[in-house]
């Protein structure tokens, strides 16, 4: 089946369900709501007397649109249709809750005295249980309706239908946690990092670095001899003056053979770079790295002249991360165990 016939035949099951719902129920317009927002059904179950003629009736016709919500919604977003859930989830649980408060009504009058309050109820415990969302869904419904008259009889149906649902939710692309999320992200990394400093990556060994008239042919042995992709460059005090990196060698290997001789470690620097310091946290080190878009960066000491100590790389910060990331969840999981 080609998927732009998908929409179609999505839309051709709606009506013809609704029609099919329209002639059983002998032309009744109300259960004409699965096709449409549905919001008139809450409405009327909300305002119509339990105690008046054809109530029973009426739970029925809520009780269609529902279970005809149900199959519209499925149809209409499964055949790649454009449509919400949030509308006919709330008409989907406040027609099942209504029908139930009619019919609980019929059968004890003195315990249930007013089935509308099923209606809020209901519209609340169905989306908690299929958004996974129990509290934004209290605040939600509540300001839909107007008042917090049903604040804990319907904290205690969200909480029940959260715990009782699975764990899969309407919205697809919703993650499990905060630390899967996009949004949060950089949240949950400070998190991980907080109190590890740039200092520990620091050490002993002698720190290479460039001076402004070396040649090209220098610059690209020092390269060739260290691991990092990126040089300080400094003068005879050891102060930063900038950095030569591996993109900017690369375009001067392309110039002609006549001027590359002329090419000097001056010419390549880049002196917009910021250097990092050993009091950093390595979560303002990521930060850096990014923005001065190099895959390490130099460590400058405290003095005003920024003396160069070390170089830090973005590899060794992201398996700090990880590291930390896996001992959080290997003591989570012993915790458990125990």
């Amino acid at each position: 089946m080609r998927p732009h016939f998908k929409p179609a035949i999505g839309a051709f099951l709606t009506g013809l369900l609704g029609v099919g719902l329209y002639f059983v129920f002998g032309r009744e317009q109300q259960v004409l709501s699965v096709l449409s927002f549905g919001y008139g059904a809450l409405q009327d179950a909300m305002i119509v007397s339990p105690a008046a003629e054809g109530s029973l009736y009426l739970a029925l016709v809520l009780f269609a649109v529902a279970v005809g919500k149900i199959l519209t919604t499925g149809l209409t977003i499964g055949s790649g249709g454009s449509g919400g859930v949030f509308g006919p989830s709330m008409v989907i649980g406040g027609c099942g809750g209504g029908a139930l408060g009619i019919v609980m009504h019929w059968l004890w009058p003195a315990l249930v005295p007013h089935p509308a309050c099923f209606v809020i109820v209901g519209m609340a415990g169905f989306f908690a249980a299929a958004a996974k969302t129990p509290f934004s869904t209290l605040v939600i419904v509540s300001e839909l309706t107007g008042n917090y008259n049903l604040l804990l009889p319907t904290l205690w149906v969200c909480a029940l239908t959260f715990l009782l649902s699975d764990e899969q939710s309407i919205y697809s692309s919703q993650v499990e946690s905060r630390s899967r999320s996009p949004a949060h992200q950089g949240d949950y990394v400070r998190e991980v990092l907080t109190g590890l400093k740039v200092q520990q990556f620091l050490t002993n060994q002698p720190v290479p670095v460039l001076h402004l008239g070396d040649s090209l042919e220098t610059v690209i042995e020092r390269l060739e001899n260290t691991p990092y992709t990126i040089l300080p460059v400094t003068n005879e005090e050891g102060f930063l003056l900038g950095v030569v990196s591996l993109e900017q060698v690369y375009m001067a290997i392309r110039l002609p053979d006549r001027l590359r001789p002329i090419v000097l470690a001056t010419d390549l620097m880049r002196t917009d770079v910021i250097p990092l310091r050993a009091g950093d946290p390595l979560d303002h080190a990521l930060e850096l790295l990014v923005e001065n878009n190099l895959l390490e960066l130099p460590v400058v000491d405290e003095s005003p002249q920024q003396r160069v100590i070390g170089i830090v790389k973005r590899a060794d910060v992201s398996s700090t991360y990880l590291r930390h990331v896996h001992g959080m969840r290997n003591r989570t999981e012993q915790t458990k165990e125990t």
